[in-house]
């Protein structure tokens, strides 16, 4: 028999939560979704989105990387490789000057990135620890210059390499490449060196080192990311530049990788198999630098970026 639940007001009861896990009514209840949480629509989109523009940034490698095994013949088929083929790493490397255009390379690269590396680490260590007339002004300038555009550029220093006669010569590309990696990785190193703890210098002053010393024995070896971070960012600057390395540097023995990656596809030849395979062969060794300094980049990217 049914018994009357209202009360002597005349009011409803309240209703009477079920067992863990089941409404009022004794049905299973649905999962709370937490704050934060995404749905299944949310994060199916998410994923796609993810894949597509993974697919868009390897792709174009990847068929780079094809069409360097492919012949001449088949350059724009849009098979993979039918007739595996070697012959374009082989022109390249012996009928070519791409082992000047190589040595040319490595010679600027290894000196701007030391160079740049040293320059931008001390005055990067002079801007956190050291209180100077005209730091400001300085600070400032570094900033200034990175918003110039690289094209603005080209005609002024194109007028000053040919006045003091450096066209033609490796100085002139390695003055250019410090000009473009050297205010930005200042920068960089003074956030870097204002994450490193002021005691550090205190204790070396107190052991007898001078401001050198303390910045060569003990910063130095703290700031491994960050100097990997610069050496990378300065590697790559010199390694993949095109505008001025065309500019400032004519005749085959002189051109630098980049400039020696335009002869293969100009106005008179279309060797685009050659330039694939060539394309490749540029590739290798920026890999094998970021490889080896991609351990350290995280941590000197995140260093360099906190506010002072």
């Amino acid at each position: 028999m049914a018994t009357d639940t209202t009360r002597v007001d005349g009011t409803e009861p309240l209703p009477v939560p079920g067992p863990a896990g089941r409404g009022t009514n004794g049905r299973p209840r649905g999962r709370v979704r937490r704050r934060g949480e995404r749905g299944p629509l949310a994060s199916f989109g998410l994923h796609l989105t993810l894949l597509v523009a993974a697919f868009i940034a390897l792709f174009p490698p990847l068929w780079l990387l094809v069409t360097s095994f492919k012949p001449k013949s088949e350059t724009f088929s849009l098979s993979l490789v039918a007739d595996f083929t070697l012959d374009n790493y082989d022109h390249v490397v012996n009928d070519t000057a791409f082992l000047t255009w190589f040595g040319n390379s490595v010679l600027i690269v290894l000196v701007t990135t030391v160079v740049g590396v040293l320059i931008s680490s001390t005055t990067g260590y002079a801007l956190s620890r050291f209180r100077f007339p005209g730091m400001r002004p300085l600070m400032w300038t570094l900033l200034i210059t990175q918003m110039f555009p690289m094209a603005v550029l080209i005609v002024p220093l194109y007028n000053l390499m040919s006045r003091y006669g450096l066209l033609n010569q490796p100085v002139a590309l390695i003055v250019t490449y410090l000009t473009i990696a050297v205010p930005f990785c200042a920068w960089m190193m003074k956030g870097f060196f204002d994450t490193i703890p002021v005691s550090i210098d205190e204790s070396g002053r107190v052991d007898g080192l001078n401001p050198f010393g303390t910045f060569w024995r003990l910063i130095m070896p703290l700031a491994r990311p960050g100097l990997a971070v610069t050496g990378f960012y300065t590697f790559v600057t010199a390694w993949a530049e095109v505008a001025y390395a065309t500019a400032f540097m004519t005749g085959e023995d002189n051109l630098t990788l980049a400039g020696g990656l335009q002869t293969f596809v100009n106005q008179h030849t279309q060797d685009w198999h050659l330039m694939t395979a060539a394309a490749v062969l540029i590739a290798v060794p920026a890999t094998v630098v970021f490889g080896y300094a991609q351990r350290h980049l995280q941590s000197g990217l995140t260093a360099g970026a906190t506010k002072s």
